[in-house]
């Protein structure tokens, strides 16, 4: 199927690359003038963005192995975790920014422990990330990415009733795409996970511009 090419993947991943690199740029830009903590955590959070990108055009292009395909479960797991403590310090509660700090610290440890002792093995087919991952990393993703696209949205959704700012709707949105990508994909268009990827990028250019 021509969804499932190498070169149609390639040039999607690329399309991807280059949006997020640019919204990174943004970002860093708006941090250098305002530094604001909140823009440090959400660079960094697109920067994480950025690299797994990267990751997923290494493996386009059939260059992968055990740590990059491990590596690559633990970005995508962890930009999210950027995102959400962007939100805490866009919100101004330094307590609740504390206790997400231990929490999102524990579940991170929690996921790296479960990526070592639990093999991954080959989740690449047709040039994209597909494939059924182990239980306990599934279990131990979902402790990182979900309770921080949770606080993103909900955080998000408070501003917004505060602020009625137009734009706090498409970063929702953009989160919520984002944060799910993973798991749109399904056996017959896998290439899911690239469109998912694309229009959550593009709904956070739109929020954060």
């Amino acid at each position: 199927m021509l969804i499932t090419s190498r070169a149609f993947v390639e040039i999607s991943v690329i399309i991807i690359l280059l949006l997020t690199a640019g919204l990174t740029a943004v970002i860093f830009m708006k941090y250098q003038k305002n530094h604001g903590l909140h823009l440090l955590y959400w660079g960094l959070g697109l920067l994480v963005f950025v690299v797994s990108v990267f990751l997923e055009l290494l493996m386009a292009a059939g260059i992968f192995s055990r740590f990059l395909i491990d590596l690559y479960l633990f970005l995508v797991a962890i930009l999210v975790d950027f995102l959400a403590m962007g939100s805490f310090a866009l919100f101004g509660n330094k307590k609740y920014l504390n206790y997400y700090y231990l929490y999102t610290g524990l579940a991170s440890i929690f996921l790296l422990i479960t990526l070592i002792i639990y093999p991954v093995g080959k989740i690449i087919i047709h040039h994209i990330v597909f494939g059924p991952l182990p239980l306990m990393v599934v279990v131990s993703s979902s402790f990182v990415s979900f309770p921080a696209a949770f606080f993103i949205i909900l955080i998000a959704a408070l501003s917004y009733k505060k602020s009625r700012n137009i734009k706090l709707l498409s970063i929702i949105a953009g989160v919520i795409v984002v944060s799910i990508a993973g798991t749109l994909y399904i056996a017959a268009i896998p290439v899911f996970l690239y469109y998912a990827e694309f229009i959550g990028i593009l709904l956070l250019w739109i929020g954060f511009k």
